[in-house]
C-alpha cells in the first residue's frame, strides 16, 4: 500500500497490477481488435491523406505581406469563367510556402487536401455615397478544394488567342480568291 496526500484528504491506492483479472468488457473493441489484428502479423500504416494539385500562372499571385497575426501570407486571384463577366476577380489567401513554382518558371503550382475548404472573398459595388464615391462590399462563400482546382483551372477550357486565329485562317483560306493582274507602270528603257 502506498498513501498519497492531496490537501487535507489521505486516498489509499492499492497497487495489484499483476494480480487484477482483466474482464472482456474491461478493455475497449478497438483495443481488443489491433491487438488482434496485430497477433495475426497485419501492419498498420496511415493512409495518406488525398491532396488536390491546382495549378496556375504566374500572374495570379500576388505579392506577399504579414497578416495581422504575424502569419506571412499571399493573395491567389481567381479570373471569372466567363470572358465577359467584368466584376473583380475572387481571390484567397495562404501561406507562400504551401505555393510552388514549377520547373520552366512559368507557372505555379500548390497541393491543398481533397476534403478541405477553401474562403474565396470578391469585392461587390453596393451603391454610390453622398460624395459620388463607389461603396465596395466583401462579399465571402466557402468552396471544396475540388470545385477550387476547377476554379483556378478554368482559363484552360476558355478559347485561346490561337484557337481564333486557326479559324480566321481556316475562314480565309475557304473564301475564294480573286486575283488583280499586275500591270508594271514604271517602264524602264535602256
Amino acid at each position: 500500500m502506498r498513501k498519497t496526500v492531496y490537501g487535507r484528504l489521505f486516498f489509499l491506492e492499492v497497487i495489484m497490477a499483476n494480480d487484477r483479472m482483466t474482464m472482456p468488457g474491461d478493455i475497449p473493441d478497438f483495443v481488443r481488435e489491433a491487438e488482434e489484428a496485430m497477433a495475426s502479423g497485419e501492419a498498420f500504416l496511415p493512409e495518406e491523406p488525398k491532396e488536390v494539385t491546382i495549378k496556375f500562372g504566374r500572374g495570379l499571385v500576388g505579392e506577399p505581406f504579414i497578416s495581422k497575426n504575424g502569419n506571412e501570407l499571399v493573395e491567389i486571384k481567381i479570373p471569372n469563367a466567363d470572358s465577359k463577366d467584368s466584376r473583380p476577380w475572387e481571390s484567397f489567401v495562404i501561406s507562400p510556402k504551401m505555393v510552388h513554382e514549377n520547373q520552366f518558371g512559368k507557372g505555379m503550382w500548390m497541393k491543398l487536401p481533397e476534403d478541405g475548404t477553401t474562403r474565396l472573398a470578391r469585392s461587390v459595388n453596393t451603391g454610390i455615397d453622398a460624395n459620388g464615391k463607389k461603396i465596395w462590399k466583401t462579399e465571402y462563400r466557402n468552396v471544396a478544394n475540388t470545385e477550387l482546382k476547377s476554379l483556378l483551372e478554368s482559363y484552360k477550357t476558355r478559347e485561346s488567342v490561337l484557337g481564333k486565329l486557326s479559324e480566321k485562317k481556316e475562314a480565309i483560306g475557304s473564301a475564294p480568291k480573286t486575283m488583280k493582274p499586275k500591270t508594271r507602270t514604271n517602264d524602264v528603257s535602256l
